[in-house]
């Protein structure tokens, strides 16, 4: 059975992607459970406070599903990350443009900026675990470093996401060209698919 705290997270998700962030008000959450609006107050003290308790409940999940990758190679594991977070959304265009809306105020609001900043290093974390694992066995160039790589991709996969957001750019071109840096630029000349490696692709300097 569901906790009211976890109700009220679910119906925030429902609210957020009938109303958008800004118009957003507590009443339509409640409106999306049996709850009435003194009820939602009770567990959390007003919008900002629920949107950021929101943000966490997010961030569980997506560990959950950054951490739990399928494939036999970390290359393989590193491509299934990168469909699972621009090809394999279930989520509508108007959450996507709510969780948008909020990163928008990042910049004005520690809260939001704190609880963002850990989604990035979740996957940064992730792709140099994975980074540093595939040079220990061979299967990406040795000359790589793995920091490099992992802030590279965690920019690229953050404007991927916005720019479908934000002009309806197809999330599939861009799962295409992470796939295309991983297997060109990432692993070894003998390796990869199609091109040389580009020496200043995640390349150590000098």
């Amino acid at each position: 059975m569901t906790d009211t705290p976890t109700e009220i997270l679910h119906a925030t998700h429902r609210a957020l992607r009938e109303h958008g962030y800004a118009r957003m008000t507590v009443q339509d959450i409640a409106d999306e459970t049996d709850l009435s609006k003194a009820s939602v107050h009770y567990h959390y003290d007003c919008k900002h406070d629920l949107l950021v308790a929101f943000l966490d409940h997010l961030y569980d999940r997506f560990e959950a599903q950054i951490g739990a990758l399928d494939g036999d190679t970390p290359a393989d594991r590193l491509h299934e990350l990168i469909d699972r977070l621009l090809t394999d959304r279930s989520e509508t265009p108007a959450f996507r443009t709510a969780l948008l809306e909020i990163k928008a105020q990042a910049p004005y609001d520690d809260a939001f900026r704190d609880r963002l900043r850990r989604f990035d290093d979740a996957f940064a974390g992730t792709v140099r675990d994975l980074v540093a694992e595939g040079i220990e066995t061979g299967g990406f160039r040795d000359d790589l470093d793995p920091e490099t790589v992992a802030s590279f991709l965690t920019t690229f996969m953050n404007g991927a996401q916005t720019r479908h957001v934000g002009v309806g750019h197809p999330p599939a071109e861009s799962a295409a060209a992470a796939h295309r840096y991983v297997e060109t630029a990432l692993r070894p000349a003998a390796a990869g698919s199609t091109a040389e490696p580009d020496g200043d692709a995640g390349g150590t300097a000098g």
